[in-house]
């Protein structure tokens, strides 16, 4: 397992506007200078939050999906994030992960946010994804999804060394971000990365960011408001170190 290099990408979204936000992300995925193993982009990355799935929602052969493998290949990076996908009769809130090999997995998110009726309109996952990538093993998430520590429990079963959360977080709950992303850190022994949009949506929610890479003893490695792309290594020495220095995980029901 070496080094892992990621790049996360916050922006302030284009309200229902899935060719202005592919346009946009583009332009910060070419404005890349380092050499990056994965992009990581926000919840629902290509529409913003949006509960009109039947009028938004592409299937898996769709022009974002499509996208999204010819930015791997090209770039020779994974990309995940987001999305509105229909799928046998189902609408989901779906994560994306494509490889630069042309593999493409998904997860559909768990934990639907009712207060904001995603219930209603979306079906929840079941199964979680775990991927294997470069040596690391990546657990992937979606916003809600954060608040919920025994669905993300690292296990000797499936165990990980990476948690990701693709969000559209509110500014107004944005300190139980910040909590939750050290939190989850801290008794996974894992990194953590926490990827956040900006601005307002089209509810009039606002969003400020505060996209964190969290080091598995709690450190905050990087947060930012107003960075809106940032590329950091994830070290397999300090991994390893933190969980041979401090073997809790060995104690976990």
């Amino acid at each position: 397992m070496k080094d892992l290099s990621i790049t996360t990408i916050q922006a302030d979204l284009h309200w229902e506007d899935k060719e202005q936000n592919l346009k946009m992300f583009e332009k910060h995925i070419e404005s890349i200078q380092e050499s990056t193993d994965l992009i990581i982009l926000p919840e629902m990355f290509s529409t913003g939050f949006s509960m009109r799935a039947d009028d938004l929602a592409e299937n898996m052969d769709g022009n974002t999906v499509q996208w999204m493998k010819n930015i791997a290949s090209r770039r020779n990076t994974a990309i995940t994030g987001s999305i509105i996908i229909k799928d046998d009769g189902h609408y989901f809130n779906r994560l994306i992960w494509a490889e630069p090999n042309g593999i493409v997995k998904h997860y559909d998110k768990r934990h639907l946010f009712g207060m904001g009726d995603e219930n209603k309109f979306y079906s929840a996952g079941q199964s979680k994804l775990i991927v294997e990538y470069l040596g690391w093993k990546i657990n992937l998430n979606i916003c809600y999804d954060l608040r919920f520590p025994v669905w993300l429990r690292n296990s000797k079963v499936d165990p990980f060394d990476v948690l990701v959360f693709v969000a559209n977080w509110p500014e107004k709950r944005i300190e139980h971000w910040d909590t939750l992303l050290k939190a989850r850190a801290i008794e996974n022994q894992c990194y953590v990365v926490g990827v956040n949009r900006t601005g307002m949506d089209g509810n009039s929610i606002h969003h400020v960011g505060n996209t964190s890479v969290i080091h598995p003893f709690g450190n905050i490695l990087n947060s930012s408001t107003d960075v809106e792309h940032n590329t950091i290594i994830l070290s397999k020495h300090e991994l390893e170190l933190n969980r041979r220095q401090f073997p809790f995980l060995r104690d976990a029901d």
